[in-house]
């Protein structure tokens, strides 16, 4: 399944490129309660679900989407620059990575936070090794679940997430794996 959503981002990717209307493409995305993005310089792009928007976060992440109606819903990019002979195996195994992600970024001693990493997994796409993780976090007020996929890539670490209500987890849940799984490096 992996490698057809990789397929419809690169053949939609093509027609645009090539200056073919994209008109249809929100049928075919819309269809399965996705839509496209793709970065300006044509490095990466994902799904994300319909009726999402893209807001503007100060600091931190490059890209913000969030649901209209569940606005703590959100996917977040983070792309951080590493040296050009980082390989993301270098960076430890996905447990390593993903045990440094829950200390360092998602929950800090001094956050007030606490997270449990529940699973990290590698996968492989088109040529990239690429660490899917899942997170458990407890805030003071709530609890949250969080999918995130890192890949390293042309000197750049990117950290894609998937962030919701634990309450509405087993709703999202496939959905939000969709969106991690479709993260696609296109050069």
């Amino acid at each position: 399944m992996d490698s057809r959503r990789a397929l419809i981002i690169r053949f939609l990717t093509i027609l645009s490129a090539i200056g073919i209307g994209l008109d249809f493409a929100p049928s075919i995305t819309n269809a399965s309660g996705l839509n496209s993005f793709q970065s300006p310089d044509g490095r990466y792009a994902f799904l994300y679900p319909t009726g999402w928007t893209r807001i503007n976060v100060a600091g931190g992440a490059q890209l913000v989407f969030h649901d209209l109606i569940n606005s703590d819903e959100t996917i977040s990019l983070l792309i951080s620059d590493v040296t050009p002979e980082s390989k993301l195996e270098a960076l430890g195994d996905p447990k390593e990575v993903g045990e440094v992600l829950q200390e360092k970024i998602i929950a800090p001693p001094e956050s007030g936070r606490k997270a449990v990493l529940i699973q990290a997994h590698q996968r492989e796409s088109n040529g990239h090794n690429f660490y899917d993780l899942e997170y458990k976090i407890h805030l003071k007020n709530r609890d949250r679940h969080e999918l995130v996929t890192v890949v390293v890539d042309h000197e750049r670490l990117y950290t894609f997430a998937a962030s919701t209500n634990e309450v509405r987890w087993s709703k999202v849940k496939a959905l939000f794996e969709r969106v991690i799984h479709s993260f696609t490096l296109l050069i």
